[in-house]
């Protein structure tokens, strides 16, 4: 999957000396399923990544079967800021891919408001470690869907192949397009509000309101 993302010429914009509350959330999910291209869409500022080219030592212990044209990948984490309104900002932190990393997961775990878990329908089986943890962590999520092209699956079918529970939300996107990412991100945070809600034993499970990204 091109790693270009949509609307190149937007302007990236300054924190606002107001902001007082940061929302952390967390993209994660299989090797080259498109998490740098998401953050790199969506975030407002000039993102943060620590991409490195691929090398012949990595062949040996990184599964590249459907991705053969990538030629870097994350080695630690990538960094992006939404601003949600004059007073909170949402920090994305997408996670490495790769077997070799996942000991990084449950630090950047640490804090985290919800997950988006990142799939390619080609290669489900890569997306179970990412909802393991997740569920081990009792983190909320959303599953999303990245379109690269290739068979179409029902949401049913991914459901079950996954063994994702109903509750959690299903979408489909493309994450080169900043519109169709933010929509993922607003559809977690109304995850969040609806868990929220349903929650009133702990009100300090999630901070509320939370404002939804501006589409």
């Amino acid at each position: 999957m091109d790693s270009a993302t949509s609307d190149p010429g937007e302007p990236r914009q300054n924190l606002s000396s107001t902001a007082d509350n940061g929302l952390k959330i967390v993209i994660v999910g299989g090797f080259g399923v498109g998490k740098t291209t998401m953050v790199r869409s969506v975030s407002e500022i000039r993102p943060l990544n620590t991409e490195e080219t691929m090398t012949k030592a990595g062949e040996a212990v990184d599964d590249t079967d459907g991705i053969g044209a990538k030629s870097t990948t994350t080695v630690a984490f990538d960094f992006g800021r939404i601003t949600l309104d004059a007073h909170n900002v949402l920090y994305l932190f997408g996670a490495p891919g790769q077997e070799r990393f996942w000991f990084l997961w449950d630090r950047l775990f640490s804090g985290t408001l919800g997950a988006v878990v990142l799939v390619d329908t080609r290669r489900l089986a890569d997306s179970w470690y990412a909802i393991d943890r997740l569920e081990h962590h009792g983190t909320p999520f959303v599953v999303a869907c990245n379109d690269f092209g290739g068979p179409a699956h029902t949401p049913e079918q991914i459901r079950t192949a996954l063994d994702l529970p109903s509750e959690v939300p299903l979408l489909f996107c493309d994450a080169r397009s900043r519109a169709s990412s933010k929509q993922v991100l607003i559809s977690l945070v109304q995850h969040l509000q609806h868990l929220h809600s349903h929650r009133p034993d702990r009100p300090d499970a999630v901070p509320h309101p939370i404002p939804e990204p501006t589409p």
